[in-house]
C-alpha cells in the first residue's frame, strides 16, 4: 500500500520509489513543493532529483 511522507519525516539522502510513495501533489516535490528536476537515467531506471532541496524518487 502507498503512503504519502510529511516534508519532515523526508531524508534527502534516501532514494524513494514512486510506487511505494506516489507525488502528493502530482509533478510537485514532497518535500518542499518545487517543480524544477533534474533526470537521469542509471541501469534502466529513471531517477528524478529536485533541484531545490535533492529529494530523490526512482520512477
Amino acid at each position: 500500500m502507498a503512503r504519502l511522507l510529511e516534508p519532515e519525516e523526508i531524508d534527502v539522502n534516501i532514494v524513494y520509489d514512486f510506487k511505494e510513495f506516489p507525488d502528493k501533489n502530482s509533478g510537485r516535490c514532497d518535500k518542499c513543493g518545487n517543480t524544477l528536476f533534474k533526470s537521469s537515467v542509471k541501469n534502466g531506471i529513471f531517477m528524478r532529483e529536485c533541484r531545490q532541496c535533492g529529494m530523490k524518487k526512482s520512477i
